[in-house]
Formats: C-alpha cells, sequence, structure tokens
C-alpha cells in the first residue's frame, strides 16, 4: 500500500456474497467511485472554469452536472438557503445526480452545543432537495474542539436520529478521534452508530486539527474529502476566503497514493464518494480529471471528472 494512507487492521464494512438454498450466488461489483468537487459556484470556478456564455446560475450547475454526477454543497453551513433555492438545485440536476451538503455551523459545535432546533432548521430549508431524493449525506465537519471523549461520542450518537434517512457524513478536526491508539476505537464506534467515516486528504502537520491520512468505510457510504497538502496556508490567519487555505493543484503522482485505497474502499462499501476541496481557482475540478484517469488506467469502475462528448452539429 502506498506510504501515508493506512487501513485499519481490521475491515469495518465488507460485502460477500451468500449461498443458501434458498439464496443464488450473486457475482460480487466492486462500487463505482463518484467523483466531484465540494460546490459549483465559488469564485475560482466561476474565474477559471465555467466557459464564457454559462454566466447564469441554471447554465453553471447543469454545466456541472453534464461533467459530474455528484456535488458537495458548503454554502449551508455559513447560511441556510432559501426552500425555494434547494428546489431549484433539484430540477436544474439530472434525475441520477446526488448531493451532499455540509451541516450548518449551529450543528457541530462552531456555534455552541448543538440543538434539535438547530438539525430541524437545516432540514427543512433543505426539504425540497430531500424530497426529490437527490439529497445522500449531511457532512459533518466538527470545529476543533470537538476532542474525543464520552459527551463528544454522546453527541455523535444522536445524528443518525437527528438526520434520518440521510446519511451522517462525519469529519473530525482535532486528531484526537484518530490517533494512532485511539483510531480502532473510533472507527468501531461510528460503525456500531451508522455514523460514515470521512477520509481525509490533507496537509502532514503537527497540527491538532489535521487527522491522519486513513481510508476506511464505517458505513455503506464510503466518503473522502480531499483538501490539498499546503501546510504554509493550512492554518493561515486573516485568510478572505477558504481557497487561501486550500490552495493546492495535485498531482498525479499524489493522487496516485489513492489508487490502491479506494479500490478497497470500492470493496468494502455500497457507494463511494471522492470530493475535491481544493478550491483555488479551478484546481478541484482539474484535480478531479487527474484522479479519474488514474482510476481508469487501474480498471476501477469510476463516474465524474470527465468531458461529455461533443454535440454533433448538422446542417438541417
Amino acid at each position: 500500500m502506498p506510504a501515508g494512507i493506512r487501513l485499519p487492521h481490521q475491515t469495518i464494512r465488507a460485502r460477500s456474497p451468500v449461498a443458501s438454498a434458498s439464496r443464488p450466488i450473486v457475482p460480487f461489483v466492486a462500487a463505482t467511485v463518484r467523483i466531484g468537487t465540494c460546490s459549483w459556484a465559488d469564485q475560482g470556478l466561476l474565474a477559471a472554469w465555467y466557459p464564457r456564455g454559462v454566466s447564469t446560475a441554471e447554465t453553471r450547475l447543469r454545466y456541472y452536472a453534464e461533467r459530474f454526477d455528484v456535488v458537495e454543497v458548503d454554502s449551508p453551513y455559513y447560511a441556510l438557503p432559501d426552500p425555494a433555492v434547494t428546489e431549484r438545485w433539484a430540477r436544474r440536476t439530472p434525475d441520477a445526480f446526488t448531493f451532499h451538503v455540509k451541516a450548518s455551523a449551529a450543528m457541530t459545535w462552531h456555534e455552541g452545543e448543538p440543538t434539535d432546533a438547530a438539525f430541524g432548521e437545516f432540514r427543512a430549508a433543505l426539504e425540497p432537495l430531500e424530497l426529490s431524493g437527490k439529497l445522500r449525506g449531511v457532512l459533518l465537519q466538527y470545529h476543533p474542539r470537538f476532542v474525543k471523549s464520552a459527551a463528544a461520542r454522546a453527541e455523535l450518537a444522536r445524528a443518525p436520529e437527528r438526520l434520518t434517512p440521510l446519511v451522517p457524513l462525519v469529519e473530525f478536526r482535532h486528531r484526537s478521534w484518530m490517533d494512532e491508539d485511539e483510531r480502532e476505537d473510533t472507527l468501531a464506534f461510528l460503525a456500531r452508530h451508522d455514523l460514515a467515516y470521512v477520509s481525509l486528504d490533507s496537509p502532514r502537520t503537527r497540527a491538532s486539527n489535521v487527522s491522519p491520512r486513513v481510508a476506511a468505510a464505517t458505513h455503506r457510504v464510503a466518503y473522502v474529502r480531499f483538501h490539498g497538502r499546503n501546510a504554509k496556508t493550512w492554518n493561515i490567519r486573516g485568510a478572505e476566503t477558504a481557497a487561501e487555505r486550500f490552495d493546492w493543484l495535485y498531482t498525479a503522482e499524489e493522487l496516485g497514493e489513492w489508487v490502491e485505497p479506494l479500490a478497497r474502499l470500492a470493496d468494502e462499501a455500497e457507494e463511494v464518494y471522492a470530493m475535491f476541496n481544493n478550491n483555488r481557482d479551478d484546481f478541484a475540478p482539474r484535480s478531479a480529471q487527474i484522479l479519474r484517469g488514474l482510476l481508469d488506467e487501474s480498471g476501477i469502475p469510476a463516474a465524474g471528472g470527465i468531458e461529455p462528448p461533443p454535440t454533433e452539429l448538422t446542417l438541417f
């Protein structure tokens, strides 16, 4: 396995065909790695990715959905959208398109202890999207003060009931959860409570708000976020936008380290998502294209990160 990405010793969730007198053997099929980005409307994308003429909210989302079949929406972390807006998201995307949405700051200890009301307000804002069947997961990116403890575990255990039937996607921002001596216990806890661990690619630093690169599936949904590897800007002070923190364009060599772990996740989980949050300029979709090429070369089923075939022009 490539250096720097370690899977836990135990298999948290695996699928295997089971034969019986009444149940035939079902051939095993690995999950498709669905690639996307953590926004379709960041300023960098508007300036560097969308071609001239793709300049409205509707045309941008449709352009994105021609190239990816999944997106993570991070703007609700800062402000909840009007339900009419989320209804338009659903209407402007294909039937098989999938949304994951980042939880509001009030849900993840960024504004004090989360309440049922905060979760209720979030669900109400996203209700049209959820009713469309296109909303799959909710990213719970916890504040670095959310250190591993009995109280923190109790808070995590409430998430499935507050979000059902949506998938709670848990991203830790304090390394106490995934230090080597705590890792196995943390992953087992998440699996018991039907919580999906979010695997991370981020800088290697000693900062307490950076988790080690561990690829693991604790749920039928496996989720990986690529934050970039810019250690100099990870905790930059006074940044005006998130793009200053996640200023990193991945190389094929760096993403190549993830080919084998993603293949293993595709064997262990029923759904696998690889989402790029390196949102400087057009770095996220460019990195996504690189990963797609690497997965294709390795024969790993993947979706997203390719240009659609050109529209044929006719004279009639």
